[in-house]
């Protein structure tokens, strides 16, 4: 077991190393194939109510804008062609479609305050939104709810959809260096440093909202102590665990569904 973790390290550290050599315009196309597909995996998991729900990358090549699905196109149907690129100013630069107010007021205040987020994830999924409503953090019921042990943020208080640029700033504010963030009466986010990380803290944030949502209704769970807590979170909670938990995801849906790399 050991060795396999030790090459998991190694090949993330020469993807690093190598990182500096990518040509852009070639990780710009892998960045908008890999949106696409986290897209796709929220229509495929249901995440999708109405027009609500986005998901952002950083352009690689001009890093004051950023790649986003347009508004009122479905998950289930978004391509790589269909994606529309934006400035912190509320400009579309790049594509056509329609720009989510919300969207662009959240994702433009997390990408300026946080130049160690390549991509941010929220929609409007069932028990991210049910658990919002208690106003609570998670508790660390479970290994993988320990990923997000000391590293989930809270915005306590509900002020309508996020259209001002004050709220964006207010959510990035209480967002800080955490990887996601609740929003209470409204749902979750996620960030990451790549597209396949954010979209992986998104999912399993999900499942643990629901499973701390059917442990309480059962009876009255018992957390992991804070010290194994701490300690499972540094396991299961890196960057490249994210990063690495994500990869079957995007196989499936890759084989499922190639017609998204239009």
């Amino acid at each position: 077991m050991g060795e396999h973790v030790n090459d998991l390290v190694m090949n993330a550290d020469l993807a690093e190393m190598s990182s500096s050599t990518v040509d852009p315009v070639a990780e710009r196309l892998f960045r908008k194939q890999r949106l696409a597909a986290a897209l796709r995996l929220f229509g495929k998991f249901g995440f999708d109510e109405g027009v609500a729900g986005h998901i952002t990358v950083r352009d690689p090549i001009d890093t004051e804008t950023f790649w986003v699905n347009p508004m009122g196109r479905s998950f289930k149907l978004v391509r790589v062609s269909d994606l529309i690129r934006v400035s912190h100013e509320g400009d579309v630069v790049e594509g056509e479609g329609l720009l989510n107010g919300a969207a662009f007021t959240i994702h433009s205040q997390i990408h300026r305050a946080r130049p160690d987020v390549t991509a941010a994830a929220h929609a409007h999924s069932i028990y991210g939104k049910t658990w919002s409503s208690m106003g609570r953090l998670l508790d660390p019921l479970t290994q993988d709810a320990c990923a997000f042990y000391d590293d989930l943020a809270l915005l306590g208080d509900y002020t309508g959809v996020v259209v001002s640029m004050t709220e964006g700033e207010r959510l990035a504010d209480a967002l800080g260096d955490k990887k996601a963030i609740m929003l209470k009466n409204h749902g979750h986010l996620t960030v990451g440093e790549s597209v396949d990380e954010a979209l992986w803290w998104y999912v399993t944030l999900e499942r643990s909202c629901q499973v701390q949502l059917m442990a309480e209704a059962a009876g009255t769970p018992s957390p992991i102590p804070d010290e194994m807590a701490k300690h499972t979170a540094g396991q299961v909670g890196s960057t490249l665990a994210g990063w690495f938990s994500a990869q079957p995801l995007f196989d499936v849906i890759l084989a499922e569904q190639p017609d998204l790399l239009d």
